[in-house]
């Protein structure tokens, strides 16, 4: 098969696509024939060197990549001969070797996608989707609530927006200037500008931070008292500054999605089944899985929308 390999941390440039042995599945898992592989911010973290939170860097040369959809091709022992030849889709946890022709799972972890579901939003929804109903359980957004979305345009902010317009909550989306048209929200407001919380009007009672920085405190500041400030990311290179004397003076409470374990398969399967009822509809850009390279330089360059998605077979 043909993979994504990285041999030494750093720059997009170091993953190359190249011919690899073909993985085989021991007692236990499945071999997967993948049309799509997810792509997330952490990838690029991890390319780089850099270790996020308790994820290790991997040994080298690995091949990257967490979230898959496909075609069960081959089976290890003691698997039920039923899932051969279903289309499943998968996270695959602290391991990785997602970005690849075929990759490898235990069975427990699959999913079986409904017809009509594609590969591509399968794999938007297996790990972006799951965390944003993490985080849209952390907002407990109502009717009537004022939520501003910081990085409307990006994965988990496009799922973010539709779903509290859904729960009939009035939507602020900021992102860049390039991206607004592409923003699901009430309102649009341009983040890039020093002055942009100008442009809300009133108080906001949810804000859901991805960006994190100078943009995340200003959110912060244009919460309402007894709002909520859930935090999920810090794209920006750092968290929001919040100080325990500013949310006790604005009696505001702050904290982010809290997710055991136990919870990951549930909040799979809620958030498959939202993308295969039209609840929810990723926002994507596809690259071919050969041009892994270009598609993490331009994640980084923040020149994509939505979630990122690596086509290893032609649809």
């Amino acid at each position: 098969m043909n993979a994504i390999r990285l041999h030494a941390f750093g720059p997009a440039a170091n993953l190359t696509y190249e011919p690899v042995p073909d993985p085989e599945p021991r007692p236990g898992q499945v071999r997967i024939a993948v049309d799509t592989a997810g792509v997330h911010l952490i990838d690029t973290t991890i390319r780089s060197g850099r270790q996020m939170g308790p994820l290790p860097l991997p040994d080298l040369p690995a091949i990257p990549g967490r979230e898959v959809a496909g075609t069960v091709d081959a089976l290890g022992d003691g698997v039920d001969p039923a899932w051969l030849g279903r289309r499943v889709v998968a996270h695959l946890g602290v391991a990785s070797a997602g970005y690849a022709e075929l990759a490898v799972r235990e069975v427990e972890h699959l999913h079986a996608l409904p017809d009509g579901l594609p590969a591509d939003v399968a794999v938007a929804m297996i790990g972006t989707g799951r965390t944003a109903m993490a985080i849209l359980d952390a907002a407990r957004i109502a009717v009537g609530d004022v939520v501003l979305v910081t990085a409307a345009a990006g994965g988990l902010g496009a799922l973010l927006s539709q779903a509290a317009r859904r729960a009939g909550a009035t939507v602020i989306g900021a992102a860049g200037p390039a991206k607004l048209d592409r923003v699901t929200a009430d309102v649009r407001v341009d983040y890039t500008r020093p002055d942009w919380t100008d442009a809300i009007e009133g108080d906001v009672t949810v804000v859901l931070d991805g960006v994190g920085g100078a943009a995340g405190r200003a959110a912060f500041e244009r919460l309402a008292r007894g709002g909520r400030h859930v935090l999920y990311g810090w794209s920006s290179g750092e968290m929001t500054p919040v100080t325990t004397a500013d949310i006790v003076a604005r009696s505001v409470t702050v904290g982010s999605a809290l997710v055991r374990p136990g919870d990951l398969r549930a909040l799979e399967e809620r958030a498959l089944a939202a993308a295969a009822d039209g609840t929810l509809t990723p926002l994507l850009t596809r690259f071919p899985l050969a041009e892994a390279a270009a598609a993490h330089a331009a994640l980084e360059a923040r020149e994509t929308i939505g979630k990122v998605v690596l086509l290893a077979r032609t649809p």
